[in-house]
């Protein structure tokens, strides 16, 4: 967050900032610009704190529905040297024999090679949890985890929230049936 002037910090919306896929790159998003911001201000009283890196997560509530993504798309996983494999799939929000259900629509793009998670979008009615289920994703990108692995991890469940297999392990798991090799 210094700049090459001593004593000046930036951060914010006006500022490039680390992509941790990407590298640099202009990202101008409230949550980037405040973790950004207490960087600076640390490092401003004398601290050597430096900023994690965005994913470019975000959410909209579109009416009745929501889009959320994380990470990179096809597109520009490829422009970023990766060979992605974008895989499209459907799940419940929550179990379907308990009323309320809704459909969440997710495209799972992962790295051909490394099957390393690389983006992940949402869309679904504004009660499917479209928010924090975009967090998920975002957390297994941050820290460089495998497709694969997001199966084994130990999130929540109880049928009118949730199902044993989280909405996100099934996008997963569809993208490892979809790319299987025999």
């Amino acid at each position: 967050m210094r700049t090459n002037l001593p004593d000046v910090f930036a951060a914010g919306d006006c500022v490039i900032t680390h992509h941790r896929l990407l590298g640099e790159t202009y990202l101008p998003l409230g949550t980037t610009a405040h973790k950004q911001g207490r960087v600076a201000g640390e490092n401003a009283l004398g601290g050597h704190r430096e900023f994690a890196g965005s994913l470019g997560t975000q959410v909209v509530k579109i009416f009745d529905q929501a889009a959320a993504r994380t990470g990179l798309r096809d597109h520009e996983a490829t422009a970023a040297g990766y060979d992605p494999i974008t895989v499209q799939s459907e799940a419940d929000d929550h179990k379907a024999y308990y009323p309320g259900s809704h459909r969440i629509t997710m495209r799972v793009t992962g790295d051909r090679a490394t099957s390393r998670l690389l983006g992940l979008q949402l869309f679904g009615h504004k009660n499917g949890e479209i928010a924090k289920r975009i967090d998920i994703a975002a957390t297994a990108i941050f820290h460089g985890m495998t497709i694969d692995a997001v199966s084994d991890l130990d999130l929540s469940y109880t049928p009118p929230l949730g199902s044993p297999w989280e909405a996100v392990q099934m996008g997963t798991q569809a993208w490892v049936r979809a790319t299987w090799r025999h």
